[in-house]
């Protein structure tokens, strides 16, 4: 009896210690981290890391080599100076709660994937051998605290992503090849104590940072100019040797650049900095000086002004003569001869103009013809073209109006001037926009083509443009409707406005031309198109558009939104929110479009219409209600192209299904029919909780009343939590 007892109790405890132990025989570590781990593994070309694992393994249970974990989660990554090669790879990101990644001072290659993990606090990628820009997807890593990206080989800007980053406290990105001014939103890191930048090839002015609370400043050997401002000289370590901070040896605008080129900035020109180009050439010219300046050196300078003395004494004498004879002459000649040379009626100067005048308008007349004034009548509404191709050629430099300005004033005018010549009680200060003359814009499109055209909207054509310097822009020439609406004062007013908008997921502006009657707006170049064009246009890519890459896009246009109703004060409406005007890069990441022109667009009767038409226009729009509301349910609808690859309103479907919206939110809370309703091209490729969260987004975008609609910053959360 007792020895049957024994055996039961035996069994007991084996069954007992099977049940505990078999969670620890599947591995502590959670699988995503597992999966991330080993895709890390895999792209670091399977490294001699004691007990990685290519497929499989548990780093937390096991102990992997640098690996540190709270619970079943992946916290720290600590592989510095351990000899790594590879690249890193866009699964990155998927470590759910990983705080520190130090890969510094190995031979990692590659690019930096913009895939990041949206826990980092501590990421250190330096001394490796990174190429390519720094991605412009670190503004999503609000957590972040230490970055360190120095001593690598990264070219370009510095993006203008740390609106975020308010928590950011040591950023280092010295020693690399960075070009470029420091991006405005620097300015927002409030947190910020330790700034390396040194061996760069950075420019332009420190004003950014000058609000900034910093402990440690080290800007050594960049390009930096202008004044230095009072409060960063107050910065207990600040190092700032090798930069042409001398002001007093920069030339004067109006000298600095020849006619020639005053049109459009040359390559190399970094707008708002009109101290980079003379700061370098003018060292060698210093040295020369001081090497004239010998006792030969003073012997020529005697002799020269001597000669000059009495050149000009022999000028004065023969004006002197010339004027004698001329106030002997008949009066009808003396006033003849006001009218063909300047400067000789010195009580009347305007006067004196009046023969330069019909010269000026017989050089710019074949520019304001057919090609500027044609009618638009060709261009349906939306009528988009995917991926224009621009003329292969070089285009010549456009036909200049300086040098018969040049003939009335004895200076030439700054580049500036182009655009402000015929307005010249307007004054404008845009910073880095850039005024375009009607010509220049006319010669870069080849006089506004049919092969240069990409897109009509309801303020007008849209044309690509190749400058001189090679660059592409997007030439946005507004109709006459919306011309009327503005003045002169208030259209430069605008665009102002329009430059101040600076945001990773809007669309820059580049430049501005006011000429003519002519209102033309320059952006910065997208491309791949729209999502229009994407989603509905183009069959071959549309069927490679993934889940997270359709989430990552609404993503993008939602902190668009955000920026402009909660980023900028007063709060801007965007009014015409659709697919359409969202562009997409070459790396597919979203640029909103046409922000800041809701001024232009008030009042107009398109507006209503067309776009209520079109399915994005919310119900209050009928009355004329415009609020940021108004674009949070926009914004649901195109979340609804996403889901569904369907455009917002097809009258090519059976008559029920015609509106989006209206044949969507029956449907967006029934898994089964969602799942019916999900984009085909996605082949069910899709996490099923991921989408329910999408729709359940988008029915709170499209309530009908706009105080059930949730509020943009609320979106962005959500969609955050779902990469």
């Amino acid at each position: 009896m007792g020895c049957a007892n024994c055996g039961v109790c035996a069994g007991f405890v084996v069954v007992v210690f099977t049940v505990l132990t078999t969670p620890f025989c599947a591995g502590l570590t959670d699988l995503r981290d597992v999966a991330a781990i080993n895709s890390l593994y895999v792209a670091l070309e399977f490294p001699p890391l004691d007990k990685w694992l290519p497929l499989g393994g548990d780093p937390c249970g096991d102990s992997w080599q640098g690996v540190l974990c709270v619970f079943s989660n992946v916290t720290e990554i600590k592989l510095n100076g351990m000899n790594l090669g590879g690249t890193l790879v866009d699964s990155l990101g998927d470590f759910k709660s990983i705080i520190v990644l130090d890969l510094g001072n190995n031979h990692i290659g590659g690019s930096i994937p913009n895939n990041l993990p949206l826990t980092i606090r501590n990421f250190s990628l330096s001394g490796n051998h990174f190429t390519g820009s720094i991605p412009e997807s670190l503004t999503m890593l609000s957590q972040l605290l230490d970055l360190s990206l120095s001593n690598n080989l990264l070219t370009g800007g510095i993006p203008d992503t740390f609106q975020q980053l308010t928590n950011l406290i040591n950023l280092d990105l010295s020693a690399n090849n960075l070009t470029g001014q420091l991006p405005p939103s620097m300015v927002d890191l409030s947190s910020l104590k330790t700034l390396h930048l040194q061996d760069n090839k950075l420019s332009g002015f420190l004003d950014v940072l000058q609000d900034l609370h910093l402990t440690d400043l080290n800007i050594e050997n960049n390009l930096f100019s202008g004044p230095i401002p009072a409060n960063l000289l107050t910065i207990p370590n600040f190092r700032k040797d090798g930069n042409p901070f001398n002001t007093t040896i920069i030339p004067s605008p109006s000298t600095a650049l020849p006619p020639s080129i005053a049109w459009a900035p040359a390559p190399g020109y970094a707008p708002g900095n009109p101290a980079e180009v003379p700061s370098v050439s003018t060292a060698p010219k210093l040295k020369s000086a001081r090497n004239f300046l010998t006792t030969k050196g003073v012997i020529w300078i005697s002799v020269i002004g001597a000669v000059i003395l009495f050149v000009l004494g022999a000028c004065l004498f023969i004006c002197r003569y010339c004027k004698g004879r001329k106030l002997k002459k008949d009066p009808e000649r003396n006033h003849v001869g006001a009218h063909k040379t300047s400067g000789e009626n010195p009580n009347n100067s305007k006067s004196s103009l009046q023969p330069n005048l019909p010269v000026e308008k017989v050089s710019i007349q074949p520019v304001s013809k057919e090609p500027i004034m044609k009618p638009q009548d060709g261009y349906g509404v939306d009528n988009i073209r995917i991926n224009p191709k621009p003329q292969d050629e070089q285009l010549p430099p456009p036909p200049l109006l300086l040098p018969i300005v040049e003939k009335v004033s004895s200076k030439p005018p700054a580049p500036a001037d182009v655009t402000r010549s015929h307005h010249p009680s307007m004054s404008l200060n845009c910073g880095s926009t850039i005024p375009f003359t009607i010509a220049t814009l006319q010669q870069c499109t080849n006089s506004f083509s049919e092969e240069n055209f990409i897109g009509e909207g309801l303020l007008g054509s849209v044309y690509v443009a190749e400058l001189p310097d090679g660059k592409l822009v997007a030439v946005k020439k507004l109709g006459i409707t919306a011309c009327l609406r503005q003045s002169d004062d208030e259209f430069l007013g605008l665009v102002s406005r329009i430059s101040k908008l600076q945001h990773p997921n809007i669309v820059n502006l580049v430049g501005y031309c006011n000429e003519h009657r002519q209102r033309l707006l320059v952006y910065e170049y997208c491309g791949n198109g729209t999502l229009h064009d994407l989603l509905h246009m183009d069959e071959e890519n549309h069927k490679k558009l993934s889940w997270n890459m359709r989430t990552r896009m609404a993503l993008g246009a939602a902190r668009a939104l955000q920026y402009l109703h909660e980023g900028c004060q007063p709060p801007i409406v965007h009014r015409n929110f659709k697919s359409a005007n969202i562009l997409l890069d070459e790396k597919l990441a979203v640029h909103v479009s046409d922000c800041g022109l809701d001024l232009l667009l008030s009042g107009s009767t398109i507006e209503f219409s067309g776009r209520t038409a079109n399915g994005y226009g919310a119900p209050e729009l009928e009355s004329g209600s415009f609020t940021c509301q108004s674009d949070v349910y926009s914004l649901g609808v195109v979340m609804l192209e996403l889901l569904t690859g369907r455009k917002s309103y097809d009258r090519s479907r059976p008559r029920g299904e015609h509106s989006l919206v209206r044949w969507a939110i029956p449907q967006l809370h029934d898994i089964d029919a969602l799942s019916k309703m999900v984009d085909p091209s996605l082949n069910g490729a899709y996490p099923v909780k991921s989408l329910s969260r999408f729709a359940d987004i988008i029915s709170r975008c499209v309530q009908w009343e706009p105080g059930f609609r949730p509020p943009i910053s609320e979106i962005v959360q959500d969609l955050l939590q779902m990469i």
